[in-house]
């Protein structure tokens, strides 16, 4: 009886490019989706005013 290995690269090679493929469709649209969501964001602007005399030159 005779045992055959059965070594085929071309299978291997093909399945991960599949794979990266899916993972990288995955990727994106995960990305196109969080672009979607509308998060909250302060609706005045912060304004802080520094007065000058506190600052000190350094030489």
């Amino acid at each position: 009886m005779q045992f055959t290995r059965n070594t085929s690269s071309g299978k291997s090679v093909t399945g991960l490019i599949v794979k990266l493929g899916l993972v990288l469709i995955l990727f994106i649209g995960a990305i196109f989706l969080l672009s979607k969501i509308d998060f909250p964001a302060p609706k005045k602007e912060i304004e802080k005013i520094i007065p000058n005399e506190n600052f000190k030159i350094v030489k």
